[in-house]
């Protein structure tokens, strides 16, 4: 009875042990490695120039922002922009990249305030600091800087970026306010729009868990996050978004977050529920309308056709939290796994990351 109980209880373990690396897929290349240092923003120009920036949250620290190639990282636009020093002229904490229709590179400079930060609040209560910046990338040239002087940076902790090249619109995501932030590209001038409204503010009864190990601070706090991923459609008919901590997308159409005398309660009369897509973190669309998710707690990239279908594209246990994402012109998804889940603040302060950080690519459907 003794030695059934022991082999069964060996059993368990190799089950429970396997489960966590249970999923592996071909499909699932990787492209390059980066040690210690967390990758977050990722973006990718139309020739297939792919950039990628570091919170500086942990790692060497050497540069925040960087152009990927052949595996190897060389800072982007040159070394003075990542090196410390005035903030509307160095690159901070660059928290997410966008490459428009123009193959501008604009880069979200964000150091939010503790109460916006997806890393959780570390308890300070210094303002948060935020700027947007635009690059040519045919001559690699910093040619403006938006400073987002209206925005209440007490609270903000803006997150994502799309620009709509069209309206000469960008739009952020605000997990902070739980809102959406439009900012005119033209006047520099900024709006928060659908304001903590149901979507945009997560779910609190939504706790993230993985494998039973529920995401929460020391203090018993779970991680949660308001409005988060964005997409915007190549034709910038739609601006896709959710909150982490919430299983449905939505989205609305851009013309009417182009409006700046719609109030809040007529801006979400606009707002379609595409229904259930499970806990997800990145967005972006693709060229032939797809939208496509990331999510850790099953490992995998799904999307959403134009059909409202939704699809897996891969499933692998190396996709601990899959975060920025960018489509490449070779018919490639390019992304980065952030592995926040593993910080040391959401396991009593083990660090759990699975080094060395890595970016993959995938085929586009």
């Amino acid at each position: 009875m003794k030695r059934y109980f022991l082999i069964a209880l060996l059993y368990v373990i190799t089950i429970s042990s396997n489960q966590a690396q249970q999923y592996h897929s071909d499909k699932l290349m990787p492209v390059a490695s980066f040690g210690k240092s967390m990758a977050i923003g990722l973006s990718v120009s139309s020739d297939n120039r792919v950039f990628v920036a570091f919170p500086n949250y942990n790692g060497d620290g050497k540069y925040t922002l960087t152009e990927e190639k052949n595996g190897e990282l060389s800072p982007y636009p040159n070394v003075e922009w990542n090196t410390n020093g005035d903030y509307k002229s160095h690159l901070l904490r660059v928290q997410d990249l966008y490459v428009d229709a123009n193959d501008y590179l604009w880069v979200l400079d964000s150091k939010p305030a503790s109460k916006g930060s997806i890393f959780g609040d570390d308890g300070k209560s210094e303002e948060g600091k935020f700027k947007l910046v635009k690059i040519n990338t045919k001559n690699d040239q910093v040619e403006k800087t938006y400073l987002f002087e209206d925005l209440d940076k007490t609270v903000s902790g803006l997150n994502d970026i799309r620009v709509d090249t069209e309206k000469e619109l960008a739009y952020l995501s605000d997990p902070g306010q739980a809102a959406i932030v439009v900012l005119d590209l033209k006047t520099g001038k900024s709006r928060s729009v659908l304001v903590k409204t149901k979507f945009t503010l997560a779910d609190d009864d939504l706790i993230l868990d993985y494998g039973g190990n529920k995401m929460v601070d020391k203090n018993g706090k779970p991680f949660s996050s308001h409005v988060n991923g964005i997409a915007l459609t190549k034709d910038f008919k739609y601006l896709y978004f959710k909150p982490i901590n919430q299983l449905n997308l939505y989205r609305i159409e851009t013309k009417y977050l182009a409006k700046a005398d719609l109030s809040d309660k007529q801006l979400k009369k606009h707002v379609e529920d595409m229904g259930e897509v499970g806990i997800t973190h990145g967005l972006v669309a693709d060229a032939k309308g797809n939208i496509f998710l990331t999510t850790s707690i099953n490992y995998t990239i799904t999307y959403l056709s134009p059909d409202g279908q939704l699809h897996t594209l891969v499933q692998d246990s190396r996709l601990i939290w899959p975060d920025s994402l960018g489509t490449g012109s070779d018919g490639y998804l390019y992304f980065t796994c952030a592995q926040l889940q593993r910080l040391p603040q959401w396991n009593n302060g083990g660090d759990k990351t699975e080094y060395p950080y890595t970016m993959y690519k995938v085929k586009l459907p």
